[in-house]
């Protein structure tokens, strides 16, 4: 009988482990696009997706891929010129236009799970830049869903400050994503299998 109980927690702890996955990640850069700003909050109409690196494994890939947008959700603290902070939901989409192998479409569909970050970063020469960034949920491209984070920078405003529009300088955004071990479907299989074998031989003893 102990034999017959340790066979059947071996055949179910292998596929418990492997179901422990392993993370993987795609990383999205973008260039360009308006960025508009008022207490409504933050909007990038649209910025082109130059390189991706990771999707399905692929390496990373360059070129005129598709666009990036967002929205932010309604200012909640500070001001667009000192910086400020912005309430998370909106919109955030990136779309791809199918070129170097990647696929056609929508590839993460989300909004801004939590507060988006605007600051103020000034230069040694009296210069500003700003950045942003926030914290993504949403939808990839096969229905999952994922989560992810992003960081924008404008360009040089010079010494004057934002206004209430400028440039996306450049942007990257991480999708990151849990996926199943090899062979885990496989080897829960097995040990179902194995397990129900070893019941049925015990029922008939």
């Amino acid at each position: 009988m102990k034999r017959i109980l340790w066979t059947a927690l071996l055949a179910l702890a292998l596929p418990m482990a492997a179901f422990a996955g392993s993370n993987k990640s795609v990383d999205f850069t973008n260039s360009g696009g308006a960025l508009t700003g008022s207490s409504a909050g933050l909007s990038l109409g649209s910025s082109e997706l130059i390189a991706v690196n990771g999707f399905n494994g692929m390496s990373l890939v360059t070129g005129d891929l598709g666009t990036l947008a967002f929205s932010t959700g309604s200012l909640a603290s500070g001001n667009l010129q000192m910086g400020a902070t912005f309430n998370g939901g909106g919109s955030f989409v990136i779309t791809s236009n199918g070129t170097g192998g990647l696929q056609s479409g929508v590839l993460f569909n989300g909004t801004f799970s939590g507060p988006v970050t605007w600051t103020l970063v000034t230069l040694a020469n009296g210069t500003h830049n700003y950045t942003l960034t926030g914290s993504l949920t949403g939808t990839w491209y096969n229905g999952t869903t994922v989560d992810g984070a992003t960081v924008q920078l404008t360009i040089n405003t010079g010494k004057g400050f934002f206004n209430g529009s400028t440039t996306i300088s450049s942007g990257d955004t991480n999708i990151s994503t849990t996926v199943p071990e090899p062979g885990t479907l496989g080897l829960l299989g097995t040990g179902l299998v194995g397990l129900a074998g070893a019941l049925r031989r015990r029922m008939k003893a």
